[in-house]
């Protein structure tokens, strides 16, 4: 992890003359290193890269000096290193947070609005940089990056409204001297838990309705996307977040006593997680310890209908934006696709045919369409998965192997005759592999969709009006797509059924990080 530059000069400066020397050569080292990453970056503005945490308003390292090292997926080059935090660091970013929440719990909703408008302004005016960060930590394109920046940069939009609309209840008493009145107040401080497949959506989605409605803020972004969550501290300060009111701690190899702790700790009043449905179950268990608020939105395994009333072509584009959307490395993406057997060969030859045009490479070409996958365990689980469907008699029609050379990518992969039991109907694959399983009948589709755990998001194409309502409320997931493969913006409630996880964010899940609070007037 790089010292600040002042840091650097001051023991320079201070130090004996003896050992200047030695220190010369290190603050000539420092400026190497930092002239070496800044290029590797190659940002307009090099300030929004930070390598440390942020803890009551001040960039601070790990108290003993460990780091995370993250590296690019798309060519394995290091970009840089931020803080090894631990139990110690977390408990005082909670406390900040604690302490922030007696001020900024207080403030007006108009003055609230006003800094997150500031923060939305902030993320369109640096569009190209936080999109760039992303592509270089996760290593999606540069257009899908841009996307989720002005993706994320809408929550603040949103919630920025949202904030002056938390409007309190007048209840009619039977008594007359009675007056019931219900205030809603902010829950308190929040401890925020993001993936890294969208490095900054997640955490905007979470943080805007946190900040909106009064709330204060820890946040562990993961280990392999931290820099997208430490220009979003930057930007926060800019905007004129207090200190304290925004809190991040990064971790890797403490993550489990970190994670207690944001979940246990007695300050905390409330957790929001997103990523995979054993981690949400183990932190809804921590959680439980004090009774705490929960939102979570945990693993997925959408099913993608096609009937033979479809139109084909605006299935197939479906499919593509629905499926292939991050290399296939999102929570929503159409996981189990089935097709009706008469339109079964129409379907796969035009998916295949589009997929097969595909150019997978660094995000930062802008002939990339897709990029690579986030590590060496996500090529693993793919491959398996690939290697399950054809030992059970599916077929490759494109793709279905890891990419040669640098960086961690497979090819866009398109597998036809996928039998029902195959583990890719089971599991979420999480990789940029469509596999098409045939069915016969309406009733027999909707069984099949609904043989999962989870409960996410589903998707069917359809002309007829009737099918479409009948499908659409069989479905058991908490969000539909009828004719579309892309459902998510910053107005609806996102969110699962079953072990897809609990609350809704975006739309009114402002809610979520508001308590009621009835004021009964007597004596009047």
């Amino acid at each position: 992890m790089f010292p600040p530059f002042s840091h650097a000069l001051k023991v320079l400066v201070k130090a004996p003359i003896a050992t200047r020397q030695s220190n010369r050569s290190s603050l000539s080292l420092w400026y190497r290193m930092a002239s070496t990453n800044a290029n590797i970056w190659g940002l307009q503005d090099p300030s929004l890269i930070k390598y440390q945490s942020y803890i009551d308003g001040k960039w601070v390292g790990a108290k003993d000096g460990g780091s995370i090292l993250v590296t690019n997926p798309a060519t394995g080059e290091e970009l840089g290193t931020v803080p090894e935090m631990g139990l110690e660091e977390t408990k005082s970013a909670i406390a900040a947070a604690g302490n922030a929440f007696a001020s900024w719990g207080k403030t007006t909703a108009r003055h609230r609005h006003d800094i997150l408008m500031n923060f939305y302004n902030l993320m369109r005016e640096h569009n190209d940089d936080l999109a760039r960060i992303i592509t270089l930590e996760n290593g999606k394109t540069l257009t899908e990056a841009k996307g989720e920046n002005a993706y994320s940069a809408s929550f603040m939009e949103w919630y920025a409204e949202e904030a002056v609309r938390i409007y309190g209840e007048h209840i009619p008493s039977p008594f007359t001297n009675l007056r019931n009145v219900v205030i809603k107040q902010p829950v308190g401080v929040v401890s925020i838990l993001t993936p890294w497949n969208f490095p900054s959506a997640m955490i905007t989605r979470k943080l805007g309705a946190a900040l909106a409605a009064g709330c204060t803020a820890v946040i562990k972004p993961p280990p392999e996307t931290p820099f997208s969550a430490l220009a979003l501290a930057e930007l926060s300060r800019r905007a004129g977040v207090p200190d304290g009111v925004i809190n991040i701690v990064t971790t890797q190899k403490n993550v489990i006593e970190v994670g207690r702790e944001m979940c246990e700790n007695k300050i905390v009043r409330k957790i929001s997680f997103t990523g995979s449905t054993p981690v949400a179950k183990s932190l809804y268990g921590m959680a439980a310890s004090t009774l705490k608020k929960v939102s979570i939105e945990a693993g997925g395994n959408a099913p993608f209908i096609v009937f033979d009333d479809a139109d084909i072509d605006q299935a197939v584009e479906g499919a593509i934006s629905c499926k292939f959307r991050g290399s296939g490395q999102t929570c929503v993406c159409a996981n189990r696709i089935y097709v009706q057997s008469s339109v079964y060969a129409d379907f796969a030859s035009k998916l295949a045919e589009k997929v097969t045009a595909f150019k997978v490479g660094n995000g930062l070409d802008e002939t990339t369409t897709h990029g690579p996958l986030i590590h060496e365990r996500a090529i693993s689980k793919v491959v398996r998965h690939v290697e399950d469907a054809v030992s059970r008699g599916a077929q490759v029609l494109v793709g279905g192997k890891r990419v040669d050379g640098a960086g961690t990518f497979f090819a866009p992969t398109v597998l036809s005759e996928v039998p029902a039991g195959a583990l890719s109907n089971f599991e979420e694959t999480f990789g940029p592999v469509a596999a098409l399983t045939k069915f016969e009948t309406e009733e027999e589709v909707i069984a099949l969709a609904n043989n999962a755990d989870v409960g996410l998001a589903g998707y069917f194409f359809s002309r007829d009006v009737g099918r479409v309502w009948r499908v659409a409320e069989a479905l058991e997931v908490g969000m539909v797509g009828t004719n579309t493969g892309l459902i998510s913006h910053a107005t609806i409630p996102f969110g699962g059924v079953k072990e897809s996880g609990l609350g809704r964010e975006g739309g009114h899940g402002i809610t979520e990080y508001l308590n009621q609070k009835l004021i009964t007037f007597g004596g009047l």
